[in-house]
């Protein structure tokens, strides 16, 4: 009797990933998902805080599709080890602060050694040649197999007929004409093949699933190593710079101004920490205060919140400034107008 051969799929929630999975179960092999949590995912983050998405599905991808294939999935924290792919990639960055090569490579790699511990057979991904500009090339997708040691134990079904023949493949575990040769950015041929399998309700794409992808924010964390004159961030640091708006009116503070409520409750978290500024006599945003106010500094933050506040039009709004510990200041400031705030200080 044959045996039943076993694949660990790397699923980021995306329909790619659970196309790719998908054809895999067709010929018989046990499919489990691994799904790597390195603080940059967009997912389940900013959709979930704030107002303006409310009605939207709040929901981890990667979980839904693990049900909807009826697979197991792993998911792994990698936050301190996916630094080094953040701050030195070997293969430099894509459009922004996105290191996609050497993320991949990372991925599968850590998916290797799993599958290893765990006598698995070989590796799969949802990746189609020519879909991303850095990591998905016919020139780079070998880089990807080289440098996370996969070689051909890495297979991509979706695209597999324009590359070279793999393991699973010439072994006869997979039959490779049952696999496909899609290739390009167009969503087409697997939107055609999700219809095929009867799947729905997938996530839409939307330009990739990591923030180091978006040039906005990509801005944030570039002025966070700047100002602090190092390479280097915390998970709260990297989960600030997904929420609020930013301004950074000197180069030794930041200010971080709720945008809604949704983003208010979030940032309550992270008030205890942070020096904070509330506006008294109107309604107004929680402000979050990264760096130190120096002499002088009070007045200007307090008038930036007050422009953020319903009291923007009036002649003077009480804002309470508190510092970690609890002492606090409450100044009656004028509150900037939108032509006093230089769109430099924008991050």
């Amino acid at each position: 009797m044959r045996r039943q051969y076993k694949a660990i799929a790397l699923v980021s929630g995306g329909l790619d990933s659970m196309l790719a999975v998908k054809v895999i179960q067709e010929q018989g092999i046990h499919v489990e998902g691994i799904n790597f949590f390195t603080g940059f995912c967009v997912e389940g983050h900013t959709h979930a805080i704030r107002n303006k998405d409310k009605n939207r599905a709040k929901r981890n991808n990667a979980l839904w599709v693990a049900e909807q294939l009826g697979i197991k999935l792993h998911m792994i924290e990698v936050i301190e080890e996916y630094k080094e792919v953040v701050l030195n990639p070997k293969y430099g960055y894509g459009a922004n602060l996105n290191p996609c090569l050497d993320c991949k490579s990372f991925m599968v790699g850590k998916a290797l050694a799993w599958m290893k511990e765990n006598n698995f057979d070989f590796i799969i991904t949802g990746e189609v040649v020519g879909q991303r500009p850095k990591s998905q090339r016919a020139k780079t997708m070998p880089v990807v197999a080289r440098e996370s040691g996969a070689h051909d134990l890495l297979l991509r079904p979706l695209c597999a007929k324009n590359l070279p023949i793999t393991l699973p493949e010439r072994e006869g575990w997979v039959d490779r004409d049952g696999l496909y040769d899609f290739s390009g950015r167009s969503r087409k041929p697997q939107m055609a093949l999700a219809a095929h399998f009867g799947i729905e309700g997938y996530a839409q794409p939307a330009g990739g699933c990591c923030f180091l992808t978006d040039a906005n924010y990509s801005a944030k964390l570039a002025d966070l190593w700047q100002a602090r004159s190092t390479r280097d961030y915390e998970l709260d640091d990297i989960m600030l710079l997904k929420v609020g708006r930013h301004l950074r009116p000197r180069p030794h503070f930041k200010l971080i101004v709720a945008r809604d409520l949704g983003e208010n409750n979030y940032l309550e978290g992270y008030a205890k920490v942070f020096t904070h500024l509330r506006t008294v006599s109107h309604k107004g945003p929680l402000t979050l205060v990264d760096g130190a106010l120096e002499k002088g500094d009070m007045v200007l933050a307090s008038q930036l919140v007050a422009r953020f506040s319903q009291g923007r039009e009036a002649s003077q709004v009480q804002v309470k400034v508190v510092r970690p510990g609890g002492v606090a200041q409450t100044l009656a400031v004028a509150p900037l107008s939108n032509e006093d705030i230089p769109k430099e200080w924008y991050v």
